[in-house]
């Protein structure tokens, strides 16, 4: 096949999870795209309900059709104390992967200009006026990648910036006895035996006698899943579930680093979702911080004579995030101290928005003093220290 014959787009997307899926169904909502051809490249067809997306928000969004469920109330505890979090005026939802995916493709599905093909990436390169792109099957040009298949030695492969794993495993189950509130998300419940990490419970009840239920750690190593999965036995028998079945599993491994993806974006390839740093790198939350920069990558694309590498935009919030990396990296075990210091007292709706990046520098300082003050001073010279090193 010669260069002519190589299929050519305006935009190709090599993977798609959720922030390409955004991407795509907020070009569509514009209407600004429908004369582009866009191919959208993933080895994986998006047919099983693979995870959950949860994110809290004020009022109903575009995504609202597929929300499966709403919580007002959420429940936060260690060992210590247990809080009941009036939410309003946010509310907590929740996202079946599935159901996220068959949404956008019946959407794209409308618009001719836009092809699917369930191929595997296996090349990307940039040249002076296109982007090749090669699959196991066939060969590609574009004029604009975006570029979501996560790369793992970039960030692991370093060490300037600390990274840790959200890692999870998570049951839904249905029990005999009611032992779930469905009017409540556990949203954290440090109680579980830390074992020098950050673990907690995660639960979503959908009735009394159903819910997800999840074990979550942020460490910087991966455990056995057999592990994951006696800690929630222990963690169901504890709740009075002394018979249930378990409908469904995921599980899941999220990383959780302030290094900057960004630095790869180049003239016409730009990374986005977890490959381009769009995790929120202190919480592991993905849903919401993709839904701001999808929205702000569909307006800055319509610009004249863009280039992607001008796309990311470095906030006071990355380097909270790395403050807080820096301190669970060196002493994982604090995770609890910290989490509990802020939902034991804290205003949730100034937590939330604070976690959503919007609030002034006086709410951040209102915020982060409910947090230990040494560890944070401590890991405010390190970064300070390592900033400097690197001018």
């Amino acid at each position: 096949m010669n260069s002519s014959q190589i299929p050519h787009f305006d935009y190709i997307f090599t993977g798609t999870g959720l922030a390409s899926l955004m991407t795509i169904y907020k070009m569509i909502l514009s209407g600004k795209f429908s004369d582009k051809s866009i191919l959208l490249l993933d080895q994986d067809v998006k047919k099983i309900n693979d995870r959950t997306w949860c994110f809290w928000e004020k009022e109903e969004s575009i995504w609202n059709s597929v929300v499966s469920e709403k919580w007002d109330l959420a429940f936060f505890g260690n060992e210590n104390f247990r809080r009941d979090l009036d939410l309003k005026p946010y509310s907590y939802n929740k996202i079946n992967g599935l159901d996220f995916y068959n949404f956008v493709f019946e959407a794209t599905s409308k618009h001719p200009n836009i092809t699917f093909l369930n191929e595997k990436v296996t090349d990307i390169n940039e040249l002076e006026t296109h982007v090749f792109v090669g699959t196991e099957q066939n060969r590609y040009t574009c004029q604009y990648l975006f570029n979501s298949i996560y790369t793992k030695a970039f960030a692991e492969g370093q060490n300037k910036y600390p990274v840790l794993q959200q890692h999870f495993v998570g049951w839904f189950v249905k029990t005999e006895e009611e032992v779930f509130n469905p009017d409540e998300v556990t949203f954290m419940d440090f109680s579980v035996e830390q074992k020098g990490n950050t673990r907690f419970m995660y639960v979503l009840p959908i009735s009394k006698i159903e819910a997800l239920v999840e074990y979550t750690l942020f460490s910087e190593k991966l455990h056995s899943k057999e592990e994951y999965e006696n800690e929630i036995q222990i963690y169901l028998k504890k709740l009075g579930a002394s018979q249930y079945q378990i409908l469904e599993k995921e599980e899941g491994s999220i990383p959780m680093t302030c290094y900057p993806f960004w630095e790869r974006n180049t003239k016409r390839v730009l990374n986005i979702g977890t490959a381009g740093g769009w995790t929120k790198a202190s919480t592991g939350y993905t849903f919401k911080s993709s839904d701001k920069k999808s929205s702000a990558l569909v307006e800055f694309i319509q610009q004249k004579d863009f280039q992607m590498k001008d796309f990311h935009k470095k906030s006071k919030f990355w380097f909270y995030d790395l403050l807080l990396l820096d301190i669970l990296y060196r002493k994982n075990e604090l995770g609890s101290s910290i989490f509990s210091s802020l939902f034991k007292r804290g205003n949730p709706e100034l937590i939330f928005k604070f976690l959503d990046e919007e609030t002034s520098l006086i709410e951040d300082v209102k915020v982060i003093l409910k947090c230990p003050k040494i560890p944070f001073i401590k890991a405010l010279f390190r970064v300070i220290f390592l900033s400097n090193k690197s001018n």
